[in-house]
């Protein structure tokens, strides 16, 4: 079994333990819609899509299990330390790499590494895409409008 879909199966056991239907069907939605969309970016980007795709699997995690997205991206990249390291599907360098994505995959008006970025791109991706009737907030525009220009999407 890949890396990816082993890190998928352990995703969905645990959000298989949420209670209510509709929050865990939007879990699911949006950790593997923002996961097809990091791998894709960081495909185009010249970066490891498989890495890119677990991140995103992970950067929500924390909330959906706590109900709370305060500081979520920081408890998140904490979390998604102590499930790589359980589950041993990645080495040290990547492991970094991914907690730190999700670490500040909410700090979208600041650039920080090219997997960073990923993260932070697809996660808007999602967010704007996955409900069009939907206003792009403020702090996701400037982001979403040079995605569109990226990927020819003006």
């Amino acid at each position: 079994m890949s890396r990816l879909k082993e890190l998928r199966k352990y995703v969905d056991a645990r959000l298989n333990e949420m209670n209510d239907a509709d929050k865990r069907i939007g879990a699911v939605n949006h950790l593997y819609g923002v996961s097809l969309a990091a791998a894709m970016i960081a495909k185009k980007r010249g970066l490891d899509p498989e890495l890119a795709a677990m991140a995103a699997m992970l950067h929500d995690l924390y909330a959906y299990e706590s109900g709370s997205y305060d500081d979520h991206a920081h408890k998140g990249a904490e979390l998604a330390g102590k499930v790589l390291g359980e589950l041993k599907l990645t080495d040290g360098r990547e492991t970094e790499l991914i907690c730190s994505a999700v670490y500040h995959h909410d700090d979208k008006l600041v650039i920080d590494s090219p997997m960073d970025e990923v993260l932070k791109d697809a996660d808007v991706i999602h967010h704007c895409m996955n409900d069009l009737s939907k206003t792009v907030k403020d702090k996701e525009k400037a982001r979403f409008e040079s995605l569109c220009r990226e990927f020819g999407m003006e």
